[in-house]
């Protein structure tokens, strides 16, 4: 993937020994699961609306600012990247149209549009959206291996395309984070997430709750969720593929692509945050925000073809 290529922090010196790359990506075996369920632990109550996920790979971390800095290298520089249209696509389900749309029945994902070109922005002024909690700095510094934020949702969609990849659906992404059917309380499993920084990156807790900040990807290493990934609950939210609307069942490789007058809905985002509480750290918690939307708590994480 390209943007790791160059290496250094926020490239190769991601997991335990500062050694890994920060672009791993990791299989999630497919099956089917309920996007709405409660689980304390006790196996899970509340099941409803199934989904069927087919098998694909996520990454293991969060998008670093040193990951982000090539592709801002790549949209601003003389080349003047932009995504093709049409790309971003599950090319690898549905003989290649990708995704169903369970907003428009007998649809699938279209893919980037290139009119959507003009929405992607990232320069300093943006994503410096604070001032404070953000996480890019102009030239290469020590932030590097923090997640990036302060991104829109079309720039988390180019960002992945550039990369070789797609924003996952919503259904894979709390499938991966919810262990499958396994439907876990937490990414984990059942164990309090607590408040000092093992399982997850929340409450300001980190590094102390006296001063609130992002975590470097994969602090929190108790925190891996079933096929590996770190950081699927806290640290900054990830945006998702899909437009926020009631759920569609039953969902097999679905999302909800608004078209139309609604190709600007809110747009899917989940995970929780480093300065949300524990109760948005649960795998079926939704939130969304419209896709221009740049805060510090919003990041991202790419899916990959299995």
């Amino acid at each position: 993937m390209p943007n790791c290529k160059p290496g250094g922090a926020g490239m190769t010196d991601c997991g335990p020994s500062g050694s890994e790359s920060c672009c791993a990506s990791l299989d999630v075996t497919g099956g089917t699961y309920d996007r709405t369920y409660a689980n304390s632990g006790d196996g899970g109550t509340g099941e409803a609306d199934p989904a069927t996920v087919s098998a694909f790979r996520l990454d293991k971390y969060l998008v670093t600012v040193g990951r982000f800095r090539q592709f801002v290298n790549a949209w601003n520089g003389g080349a003047g990247y932009k995504p093709p249209a049409g790309s971003g696509k599950h090319t690898h389900l549905n003989g290649g149209k990708g995704l169903a749309n369970s907003g428009v029945p007998g649809t699938y994902e279209p893919g980037w549009a290139a009119s959507d070109d003009g929405n992607v922005a990232p320069n300093d002024g943006n994503l410096a959206c604070l001032g404070s909690y953000d996480t890019w700095t102009s030239i290469a510094g020590s932030q590097e291996s923090l997640p990036i934020n302060c991104v829109n949702w079309w720039e988390a969609y180019a960002f992945c395309i550039w990369d070789g990849g797609f924003l996952p659906s919503e259904a894979e992404w709390e499938y991966a984070a919810a262990g499958g059917s396994q439907q876990r309380e937490y990414p984990w499993g059942s164990a309090d997430p607590g408040s000092d920084n093992g399982y997850a990156i929340y409450g300001c807790n980190y590094p102390t709750t006296q001063v609130c900040m992002t975590a470097p990807v994969g602090t929190t290493t108790l925190g891996a969720g079933l096929f590996g990934q770190l950081d699927l609950a806290g640290d900054v939210f990830e945006w998702n593929l899909d437009g926020n609307a009631a759920y569609v069942d039953p969902c097999t490789d679905c999302a909800n692509l608004p078209a139309g007058p609604g190709a600007s809905a809110n747009r899917i985002c989940r995970g929780g945050n480093f300065t949300g509480p524990a109760s948005a750290l649960l795998p079926p918690v939704r939130n969304s925000n419209p896709p221009t939307y740049r805060n510090h708590d919003a990041g991202l994480r790419c899916a990959r073809t299995p």
